[in-house]
């Protein structure tokens, strides 16, 4: 029986864990988190983090796996690459590839040398820096580790409304595994994310995903619709820049997950991942609203057979998070009432009683979700926030 390590077992990765076993791989899971919800799917568990590359090395000589892989999650996409190069195997991505595709700064460098439409941006190495840069830029910015995901850390700067900028640097940066972070021009404009899958250094692009964030200055993510309700013209423009920027990290095999703002110059990269995309995108979303199962894609690539990732039909699917006010956890009501709305398919709730919530800075914040369905994206997005209206966050 062949072997596989997928890096990361939380909930994000149990599609591909479940994938694998029904490939018929013996799966080996590896994640810091012993009590990971993705390590009952597998047949072997190893304690490892994701990001310790020579970690993962070691186990990989002593156990032999036909193949390394990861999903959901940025930083293990260095790992990957790394260790199979190491080891002489296939990669998706090279690793120079995905230090691009996973620290900000050298993604930036790299879009505008290859001419993708990026914000103005400026790399910050330590406070003084930081202060010089700020002086320079307008009066709202952005600044973001330079190597982190899920929203840790990014946070709007109004240099009007915030005087005390080392406070804000100093949250940014605590955030940020390198030290680094980077200050970006703010763009105006809807968000959207392009979910695609590149066959043999061939971007296809399989949907474009209308994104709902925190009001500022964090930019946490709260819904996701498909497909996108833009105007043709500016999702041509949106396809031609994902393109270019899957393109510019030289993606050879797998998918990506890239982010997108639409200003009134047009569309410019946000940042993007050389993986599928979370929030349950790529697993739940993508297939609900095309017919395409991402996770599939990817393992046929992995195992030499043919990549189906064209769309079978165009529904609408939504997903909207959960999230309270800051304070003990002592209730989620209204739970049953969400699933029994039209066109739901799921709703989760990932905290218990007895958490501590606040208002999301960053992903972990969230409290749930609810994901619906229906015959457009104006229906799925109508049923999801309609259940999402049953819920009520009881915080003391």
């Amino acid at each position: 029986m062949k072997s596989i390590f997928i890096l990361g077992a939380g909930r994000l990765q149990i599609p591909a864990i479940r994938k694998a076993k029904e490939k018929g791989l013996f799966v080996y899971v590896l994640d810091y988190d012993p009590e990971a919800p993705g390590i009952r799917y597998a047949d072997k568990f190893l304690e490892i983090s994701t990001i310790d590359r020579e970690a993962v090395y070691k186990a990989a000589l002593e156990y032999q796996p036909d193949h390394i892989i990861t999903s959901t999650s940025d930083m293990p996409v260095r790992t990957v690459s790394w260790v199979c190069e190491k080891l002489g195997k296939q990669t998706d991505i090279s690793y120079e590839g995905a230090v691009c595709a996973t620290d900000k700064i050298s993604m930036m460098k790299r879009m505008r040398e290859c001419g993708v439409p990026v914000p103005e941006f400026y790399e910050i190495r330590d406070p003084d820096e930081f202060l010089v840069t700020a002086a320079r830029m307008p009066a709202r910015f952005i600044l973001k580790p330079a190597d982190n995901a899920a929203s840790r850390g990014v946070i709007l700067i109004d240099k009007e409304k915030s005087p005390d900028l080392e406070e804000l640097y100093r949250y940014c940066i605590q955030y940020s595994r390198s030290g680094e972070a980077i200050a970006e021009e703010f763009m105006e404009g809807p968000e959207v994310s392009v979910e695609s899958f590149t066959v043999n250094g061939e971007p296809h692009i399989i949907t474009i995903t209308d994104k709902i964030v925190t009001e500022l200055p964090f930019f946490v993510e709260l819904g996701h619709t498909e497909p996108s309700r833009l105007t043709p013209v500016q999702q041509e423009d949106i396809r031609r820049t994902a393109d270019a920027a899957v393109r510019a990290i030289g993606m050879r095999n797998g998918p990506t997950h890239t982010e997108i703002k639409v200003t009134p110059a047009g569309a410019r990269l946000v940042e993007i991942a050389a993986r599928a995309g979370g929030d349950f995108i790529t697993s739940r979303l993508v297939p609900l609203s095309t017919g395409v199962d991402m996770t599939e894609c990817s393992f046929a690539a992995l195992l030499g057979e043919e990549v189906h990732c064209r769309g079978k039909f165009d529904r609408g699917a939504a997903i909207r998070f959960i999230q309270g006010e800051k304070g003990i956890l002592k209730a989620v009501e209204g739970v049953e009432a969400a699933r029994s709305m039209p066109g739901v398919q799921e709703t989760e709730i990932y905290m218990k009683t007895g958490d501590r919530i606040r208002r999301p800075e960053n992903s972990s914040d969230r409290i749930g979700h609810v994901i619906a369905t229906g015959k457009n994206a104006d229906e799925a997005a109508f049923n999801a926030e309609a259940a999402l209206a049953q819920i009520r966050v009881i915080v003391g």
